[in-house]
């Protein structure tokens, strides 16, 4: 078992609420991407840790995938810390590189293998997909005027999920997952929105809106 998880996580009675976050990097695949003066290690991590804080404001239990912002954790063992903690969402937080801007929210609407591990389940990918489309709509409306909104895609349109069909944390989900680019890192527009408090903070409460709108519709 993972030694970061709460003893809360493993000993609670009845059903509390739960995220599990997941600031993204590094792992098996990587630290990830930077931008001019930050990586997306420290971004995923300082939203995830003001996240955190939203959430537990309003009731919800938290758990983290790490325990400090350079942690190295396989994405399989991000998956089963949430499966752990019976999770009611995963919430998965990264940052891109790429030409565009904006931010853009990606689930599993099929199953991936890897290591010769299939899934997610069928009966967890019907439950994902309106969960996915609540947090989604939620988060573009919080969002709108400050960052670019690139929609809801599937894993399938990532480069690790085209491979396999899903991504890794997803494949070994049991249950519900989301995977945000909070932004394009490397576009120095979307990089200034992020390295400030007032961003991260924006960042951080449209997340939670996001995150209880989408378990609690």
């Amino acid at each position: 078992m993972f030694p970061w998880i709460p003893i809360l996580c493993l000993q609670a009675k009845g059903h509390m609420l739960t995220v599990c976050i997941d600031p993204g990097h590094p792992s098996e695949v990587g630290e990830g991407t930077r931008g001019k003066s930050v990586s997306e290690i420290h971004v995923a991590w300082v939203v995830a840790k003001r996240l955190q804080g939203e959430l537990t404001k309003r009731g919800i239990r938290v758990v983290m995938t790490k325990t400090s912002e350079r942690q190295f954790v396989r994405n399989m063992d991000r998956s089963k810390i949430a499966n752990a903690c019976h999770a009611d969402l995963f919430l998965r937080l990264h940052c891109d590189s790429a030409s565009g801007t904006g931010f853009t929210t990606y689930f599993p609407d099929r199953q991936g293998t890897v290591n010769g591990h299939r899934g997610p389940d069928q009966a967890l990918l019907e439950r994902i997909g309106p969960i996915a489309k609540r947090f989604q709509r939620t988060l573009a409306t919080d969002l709108k005027g400050f960052l670019k909104d690139n929609g809801l895609k599937s894993d399938l349109d990532t480069a690790v999920g085209s491979r396999q069909g899903a991504l890794t944390g997803s494949i070994y989900a049991k249950t519900p997952v989301v995977l945000v680019e909070m932004c394009v890192l490397t576009n120095p527009k979307d990089e200034a929105k992020v390295t400030t408090a007032e961003g991260q903070s924006r960042l951080a409460r449209a997340l939670a809106d996001a995150a209880v709108r989408a378990i609690q519709p």
